[in-house]
C-alpha cells in the first residue's frame, strides 16, 4: 500500500480537495487503483447539520454518509463510489475511542491522545484503503497546519513514516504564495513559515505545491526550495484555472506524476489523460451555449449547490455546450409578473433542494411559470415537492395545498412526513439517506432518459409525496414516473419521480441525481434537461428568424 498525505498551509480553502482529486486522476490515468480520504478536524461527527453558508453543500455517499463536499470532488475525478469510511472527523475518532474505553477494550490503560487517538486515526486510514482494495491512497488533512484541532491528525500521519517503508510514504504540502500586483512580486515568506510549522511537528514535505493567482515562475520555485529543504524539481505551481478539470493536465505537464513515481518507487508509465483533454477543450471552445435559471435561497454561496453545478458542467460536456447559470433568489419572485421578469429569457429552470420555509412561495411561482410557459423544468428533491404543491393548488384546485414542513395545519398536506419519520429524534443522520432504488414506469420520458426500469439514486430528505393524494394527482394529469419498489418493508410505492406528458420537459426527482453524476458519465436527468433547454433555444431562434423574414 502506498500513502500520499496532503496538507495545507497559510490559509484554508486553497484547493486541497482539487489537488487531491487531480493527483488521484493522474494516478488513475496510469492505471492504478486509487482511493482518497478526507480528514476533517471539526468535532462534528459528520457534515449533516452544518449550514451551507458556512461549509458548502453536504455530499451524500451511496451508503448514506453526510460528508464534506471534497468527497464529491474525489468521486468525480476518480470515477469511483466512496463510502462513509472516506471521511474521517474528530467527532468520529473521539466517539469511537470513548466507546471502546467504556467497553473496557483498553483494560487498565490511561487513554490518551498518543497513542490511542492517533492509533484510531491510523487504523481508520489503513482499514479504508484495504477494504477498497486500493494500491494508492491519497489522504487530505483538512484545515491549516498550525490549527490546534489538526495536531492529532498531523501526529498520526507523521507516525506513518516509521510504520511503513520509505518508498510507501509521501508528504505533499499545498501553501499560498500571494502575488502583489502593485510590486509585481510573488511573496514566499508565508510558505517558508508554513513549511517551518509543518517541520515543527515532525513532517518534512517531499513535494510543495504553490497556490497563486498566476503560474509561479521557476526562479521563485527555486527560492522556495532553497528555504524549505525541498528539491527544486519537486516544487510545483497551482495557478487559478478557468475550469477545475484542467488541474490534472496542469500538474502532469509540470511533472508531478513523474515525481510521485520516483518517490513511491512506481514503474514509469505514460498516463492516459485524453478524457480530461477533450473535456477541457469542450468547456473552453463549446459549439453551443444555453442559459438556465437556478432558483434557490443560497444563491450567494454557489458551493451550497456544488454538485448540481458540476452536473450542469457534465451535461455541457456531453452536449458540447456551455451552460450559463442565472442565479435567481427565490425570495425575489413575489408574483407571476416577477417570475416572468426573472425567468422570461432563460432556456430552462431548475428548482433545487433545501430546507425551511424561506423562499418556498417564490419557488412555487417559478414552477408554475415553467409549467404554464412550457419552459423546461427540473426539480430536485424539494424541487419535486414544489412542483407537486404547485400542481395541486393551480391545476387540481386544492386551495392551501402545502407541505407540513411549511404549514403544519394545511388543509391539503400533499407533502408530509411518513410514519417512520414521525418517531425520529435528533437531526444528524436521521433522514432517508444514500442509495435507494426507484422503479421507473415504462412509456415515460424518465424511462427514455435512463433506458432501464430499475435504477438507484442517492437521497437526502424527510418529507414525501403524501400517498393519500397520489391518485388525485394522477387523475388530474400528473404522471408518477417512478416509485420506490420497497426496501426491507419500508417506503414501498412512495413517489420517486413525477413528470408532465404534455410538456417539453417537466421532471421532478425526489432523489439527488447530481451526487452520482461524473464528467465521464453524466447523470441522465441532467443530460435530458440540458438537451431540452438547447432544443428550446433552437426553436426560439428558428421562430425569431421566421418572424423577421
Amino acid at each position: 500500500m502506498k500513502y500520499i498525505f496532503v496538507t495545507g498551509g497559510v490559509v484554508s480553502s486553497l484547493g486541497k480537495g482539487i489537488l487531491t482529486s487531480s493527483l488521484g486522476a493522474i494516478l488513475r490515468g496510469r492505471g492504478y487503483r486509487v482511493t482518497a480520504i478526507k480528514i476533517d478536524p471539526y468535532v462534528n461527527v459528520d457534515a449533516g447539520t452544518m449550514r451551507p453558508y458556512e461549509h458548502g453543500e453536504v455530499f451524500v455517499t451511496s451508503d448514506g454518509a453526510e460528508t464534506d463536499l471534497d468527497i464529491g470532488h474525489y468521486e468525480r475525478f476518480l470515477d469511483i463510489d466512496l463510502s462513509r469510511a472516506n471521511n474521517i472527523t474528530t467527532g468520529q475518532v473521539y466517539l469511537s475511542v470513548i466507546q471502546k474505553e467504556r467497553r473496557g477494550e483498553y483494560l487498565s490503560q490511561t487513554v490518551q491522545v498518543i497513542p490511542h487517538i492517533t492509533d484510531e486515526i491510523k487504523d481508520r486510514i489503513r482499514r479504508t484503503a484495504q477494504e477498497q482494495n486500493a494500491e494508492i491512497v491519497v489522504v487530505e488533512v483538512g484545515g491549516t497546519v498550525g490549527d490546534i484541532e489538526s495536531l492529532p491528525f498531523l501526529e498520526a500521519i507523521r507516525q506513518f513514516q516509521f510504520d511503513e517503508d520509505d518508498q510507501d510514504i509521501m508528504y505533499l504540502h499545498l501553501t499560498l504564495v500571494p502575488y502583489l500586483a502593485t510590486s509585481e512580486e510573488f511573496k514566499t515568506k508565508p510558505t517558508q513559515h508554513s513549511v517551518s510549522t509543518l517541520r515543527g511537528v515532525g513532517i518534512q514535505p517531499d513535494v510543495l505545491v504553490l497556490r497563486s493567482e498566476k503560474m509561479v515562475p521557476e526562479d521563485v520555485r527555486k527560492k522556495v526550495a532553497l528555504f524549505t529543504n525541498v528539491h527544486a524539481g519537486e516544487v510545483f505551481s497551482s495557478p487559478t484555472v478557468q475550469y477545475l478539470y484542467e488541474m490534472p493536465l496542469v500538474l502532469e505537464e509540470q511533472g508531478l506524476g513523474r515525481v510521485v513515481e520516483k518517490k513511491l518507487g512506481l514503474e514509469p508509465i505514460q498516463p492516459n489523460l485524453s478524457f480530461w483533454q477533450n473535456a477541457v477543450r469542450k468547456l473552453k471552445q463549446p459549439k453551443d451555449e444555453v442559459t438556465v435559471a437556478f432558483v434557490g435561497k443560497y444563491v450567494k454561496m454557489p458551493d451550497a449547490y456544488l454538485s448540481i453545478l458540476e452536473g450542469f458542467r457534465h451535461a455541457g460536456i456531453a452536449h458540447d455546450a456551455r451552460v450559463n447559470v442565472k442565479w435567481v433568489n427565490a425570495e425575489e419572485i413575489t408574483d407571476l409578473a416577477k417570475a416572468a421578469e426573472l425567468l422570461g429569457h432563460v432556456d430552462g429552470v431548475l428548482v433545487g433542494p433545501g430546507f425551511g420555509i424561506r423562499g418556498v412561495e417564490g419557488k412555487i411561482l417559478a414552477a408554475r411559470y415553467a409549467r404554464e410557459h412550457r419552459l423546461p423544468y427540473f426539480g430536485i428533491c424539494l424541487g419535486l415537492q414544489i412542483a407537486v404543491i404547485e400542481y395541486a393548488r393551480n391545476v387540481l384546485g386544492l386551495e392551501g395545498a402545502n407541505s407540513t414542513e411549511f404549514d403544519p395545519y394545511t388543509p391539503h398536506p400533499v407533502i408530509d412526513l411518513m410514519p417512520e419519520q414521525l418517531e425520529v429524534e435528533g437531526l444528524g443522520g436521521t433522514m432517508r439517506l444514500g442509495n435507494w432504488p426507484m422503479r421507473i414506469h415504462p412509456e415515460t420520458f424518465l424511462y427514455k432518459l435512463y433506458g432501464k426500469e430499475l435504477v438507484h439514486e442517492r437521497h437526502r430528505h424527510r418529507y414525501e409525496v403524501n400517498p393519500e393524494y397520489v391518485q388525485r394527482l394522477m387523475e388530474g394529469g400528473l404522471t408518477v414516473s417512478a416509485v420506490t419498489p420497497g426496501v426491507q418493508g419500508r417506503g414501498e410505492g412512495l413517489v420517486e419521480a413525477i413528470e408532465l406528458a404534455d410538456h417539453p420537459f417537466f421532471i421532478g426527482l425526489q432523489a439527488h441525481p447530481e451526487l452520482s453524476s461524473r464528467p465521464m458519465r453524466v447523470s441522465p436527468p441532467f443530460n435530458g434537461f440540458i438537451g431540452a433547454a438547447l432544443e428550446r433555444k433552437r426553436q426560439a431562434l428558428f421562430q425569431s428568424i421566421e418572424s423577421s423574414s
